[in-house]
């Protein structure tokens, strides 16, 4: 049966690794899995609170298909949420649901990018902005971010592969897989780009309060630059496997992005809904208590730490602080030489030691090469095994 070439040239590097390590395993081998951003894989768990309230909205009945924007009660939830946590005023038919933040980004590509586009996306990033840029005929243009200076964005990059085929700036912050934040001015100085060139923003913030300095919202300093904001229940609310995100759409001049929600809309509509019982909880998660999110970060903090030490402690990897998110992506010495590339690395190491990574330029070739991502999630014990088999591998290997 012929496929179409649109789905052949489909990647997705953070899963696509684990079928090796699921071989290994078959063999015997004893396998770190840090390839995945899961929390809830590791020791932290969806607040009781937030379970409850699933479990209480099925019994009371709300199992049915909610509007294709999402309930009212869940857009008016986020509106309050992001006035609180962004500073920024939005209403709630300016908020659609979606089913994780990956599908929000399928349906705002969709009705942005058609073939010769372009998106500009920070490089290396997050990889269902290049898949998907593509998978509708258009292309994503990575501009570099400096590993040097914390992978901040480099302005007058981003200024050099802006042309009349770009349609948006993609901003992640914090930033993944490389953990980065990015400087209040930084961000400014983006959007007074996009403004001079009048093109829309797209903010990604799913990991917003997962910081360990501040961090803040781009539309919070987008002046009347039009922000399209991707958020989430996934990390912070630590709901993975429930599937529940959100698009707002925020603009001091409402027509600038009216066309643009009224479409999206329409693609939410072929859709049909995001999951009900799981909106009914994630109105708990944003109104109900928010304590587990301090313990988390401090949590996170020290296995940062800890993961940053050991590995500029190893000879032949460095690697920049991540200052949020739960990523770190560092530098391999002996890629192109040791290594053909970092894929060959990572798939050295997994059968070496068990340990799986993803390869940096899974995130984009252009800035991901000769890098891998791991997730320091874990407790400090598994962190400890890991990085003394990686250090052990770098010395023998």
């Amino acid at each position: 049966m012929r496929v179409t070439e649109r789905v052949q040239n489909l990647e997705y590097a953070i899963r696509d690794v684990v079928g090796y390590a699921r071989e290994l395993e078959k063999k015997g081998k004893d396998v770190i899995y840090l390839n995945i951003g899961d929390p809830v894989s590791f020791d932290f768990d969806i607040p009781e609170h937030i379970k409850e309230a699933l479990i209480q909205a099925v019994k009371e009945g709300f199992n049915g298909y909610s509007p294709s924007e999402g309930t009212l009660e869940l857009r008016e939830a986020i509106c309050e949420k992001e006035k609180k946590i962004g500073g920024i005023n939005i209403l709630p038919e300016n908020v659609i649901i979606s089913n994780g933040v990956s599908e929000g980004i399928q349906m705002i590509l969709g009705a942005l990018v058609e073939k010769g586009d372009q998106i500009l996306v920070p490089g290396p990033a997050y990889p269902p902005y290049i898949s998907y840029a593509e998978f509708f005929g258009g292309e994503a243009v990575q501009y570099r971010t400096s590993e040097e200076n914390g992978w901040q964005p480099d302005l007058d990059d981003i200024r050099s592969k802006i042309t009349d085929k770009t349609r948006a700036i993609v901003v992640i912050n914090p930033n993944n897989p490389c953990g980065a934040l990015y400087d209040k001015n930084v961000v400014k100085e983006i959007a007074d780009l996009a403004g001079e060139f009048n093109i829309p923003l797209i903010s990604d913030e799913i990991y917003d309060q997962l910081a360990y300095d501040e961090s803040l919202s781009t539309a919070s300093v987008a002046k009347d630059v039009p922000v399209i904001g991707l958020n989430g229940f996934s990390k912070v609310y630590l709901m993975t496997g429930w599937r529940l995100g959100y698009v707002y759409f925020y603009s001091e001049d409402d027509k600038n992005l009216k066309e643009l929600r009224e479409h999206i809309t329409k693609e939410a509509r072929i859709r049909l809904s995001a999951n009900t019982p799981v909106q009914k909880a994630a109105v708990e998660a944003l109104r109900g208590p928010q304590d587990h999110i301090r313990r988390m970060v401090e949590k996170l903090r020290k296995r940062r730490d800890y993961s940053h030490k050991r590995l500029n402690e190893i000879d032949g990897i460095s690697c920049a602080k991540p200052k949020g998110a739960f990523y770190f992506f560092p530098k391999v010495d002996g890629i192109g030489s040791r290594w053909k590339n970092d894929m060959a690395f990572v798939r050295n190491l997994l059968e070496k030691t068990g340990v799986l990574f993803v390869h940096g330029s899974g995130f984009g070739t252009a800035y991901g090469s000769g890098h891998f991502r791991g997730v320091f999630l874990p407790p400090i014990e598994t962190l400890e095994k890991t990085f003394d088999r990686l250090d052990h591998f770098m010395a023998s290997t």
